[in-house]
């Protein structure tokens, strides 16, 4: 005769040690959630990927957006712990977009590099064009290339030696009348076009709310700007606060209006047909 164990299963580990299960929820636009570790409030506007893995962005009832990695259990509806996942993507019904609001070409494949090129000053700038208009690029066969400061183009472009069907697109900072960088960028001839924003540096010229603050802070002349910038917002090392720039850029909606313009005007430049 079969005994009942009055102590159940003296293997199965006491009740409070089993793992607690979170269920996943769907990151749906609109979505509200509170961030468990900060508190901070919003809506779901978007996604992004980083190092970490997955990020979501929220959107409080102010307009400010933050950006936080979707760990498990990392997020609170009603206040109880929920894991936020990635809302499964319905198949598309009509034309896709780039991150650069272009039409999205489908199974295009490699194009042989054009002899045009497009320079930008440094890595970060590199890295911006890329993640918006990356697509594009590949689509017209257009490489981007670092100059390492516009101190070099001199000598650039002398080795390059642009002509007919070879020219070159420059990606300047802080382009504004009188400046260092536009005596810099004068006469370089009618193969060559230079263009740029008149932000002291490329972070600047992502909006403010896309990176979670209410404007960028005034570093005083003399003073490097990145890491003036960092100490004043409280992130960290220059390292730590590109993190946070390029994971909070998914489009050309994250862009001020004048950086914008100078790609899509540098883009057109080295694609046209010479007349």
């Amino acid at each position: 005769m079969a005994v009942a164990n009055r102590y159940g299963d003296i293997y199965a580990g006491h009740a409070s040690k089993k793992a607690r299960i979170v269920p996943e929820v769907p990151a749906d636009r609109d979505l509200v959630v509170e961030d468990a570790a900060t508190g901070f409030c919003g809506a779901v506007v978007g996604f992004d990927r980083s190092y970490d893995g997955d990020l979501v962005k929220l959107e409080d009832g102010r307009g400010k957006v933050r950006v936080f990695v979707m760990r498990p259990a990392a997020f609170l509806i009603d206040g109880r712990p929920v894991t936020l996942v990635r809302p499964r993507v319905a198949a598309p019904s009509g034309p896709q977009r780039s991150a650069s609001g272009s039409t999205r070409v489908e199974g295009v494949k490699a194009r042989v590099a054009l002899p045009s090129r497009i320079w930008v000053e440094g890595i970060h700038d590199a890295a911006i064009v890329e993640r918006v208009w990356g697509h594009d690029l590949r689509v017209e066969g257009v490489v981007v290339e670092q100059l390492e400061g516009l101190d070099h183009l001199g000598d650039r472009l002398a080795e390059f030696q642009p002509g007919p069907g070879r020219k070159v697109g420059v990606l300047a900072d802080h382009l504004v009348d009188g400046s260092k960088e536009s005596r810099m960028t004068q006469s370089v001839g009618k193969y060559v076009m230079v263009t740029g924003h008149p932000f002291i540096d490329i972070w600047a010229a992502v909006k403010p709310s896309a990176v979670g603050i209410a404007a960028w802070p005034d570093v005083p002349r003399g003073e490097d700007w990145k890491t003036g910038t960092c100490r004043r917002l409280g992130w960290g090392t220059p390292q730590d606060g590109w993190r946070r720039v390029q994971g909070a850029v998914t489009s050309f909606r994250d862009l001020d209006a004048s950086l914008i313009g100078a790609v899509e005007r540098l883009v057109d430049f080295v694609t046209e047909p010479d007349s």
